[in-house]
């Protein structure tokens, strides 16, 4: 037995189906959109709509943009000589926000994961052979999860950059700044030790 509009169903599923939204939340989440003024759900509605039009793909690094080359592929301040691989967009954010690097981006929009048959061929890979077969790059940084799908997904293109003479590197992991050894699992510790830098 439904308790709901049909519209108001089709709502909350729609909420529903998003990532990290529970039925509660989107329930929550309908609740709130329909108690909006009149405006402000046409405003919300639009923002959607727009921004399924008009963002797209970055011809050169695939990050999202509403141009045809994206803000930083254009900028004459990078350093094109550096590619940084990362796995979703969100990345791309992440590692700007610490305003220290200063290179270009390669944003495959996915991992390997055989388990939910997703291979190379899916994600941006072989638009990261071709960048890499120009002169400009010199080293490639693979900034993609420390899970077993990032690392996987980190050697395998590390393997084909082998043949273009690019020096390939990893981002180092280990203990996070403001905590404790004790706390650290064998994983981090073995990272940490690895990628220890001289003072």
């Amino acid at each position: 037995m439904t308790y709901f509009p049909a519209s108001l169903e089709r709502l909350i599923d729609s909420f529903a189906s998003l990532p990290g939204i529970g039925r509660k939340s989107a329930q929550r989440l309908a609740f709130h959109v329909l108690s909006l003024p009149d405006q402000e759900a046409l405003a919300f509605s639009d923002a959607i709509a727009s921004a399924k039009k008009e963002v797209r793909r970055c011809k050169v690094c695939r990050n999202y943009t509403d141009h045809e080359i994206c803000s930083i592929c254009s900028s004459d301040r990078r350093d094109r000589s550096v590619i940084c691989v990362v796995s979703d967009p969100r990345d791309v954010l992440s590692l700007e926000r610490a305003r220290e690097y200063n290179g270009l981006y390669h944003v495959l929009h996915g991992v390997i994961s055989p388990m939910n048959h997703i291979g190379p061929d899916d994600i941006g890979v072989k638009e990261l052979l071709v960048r890499a077969a120009g002169d400009e790059v010199q080293e490639v940084i693979m900034a993609t999860n420390p899970d077993t799908e990032g690392e996987a997904t980190a050697l395998y293109i590390s393997r084909l950059l082998k043949p273009f003479n690019i020096k390939v590197t990893r981002l180092a992991y280990g203990i996070p700044v403001g905590s404790n050894l004790e706390f650290a699992d064998d994983a981090t510790l073995m990272r940490a030790l690895e990628g220890r830098t001289e003072l």
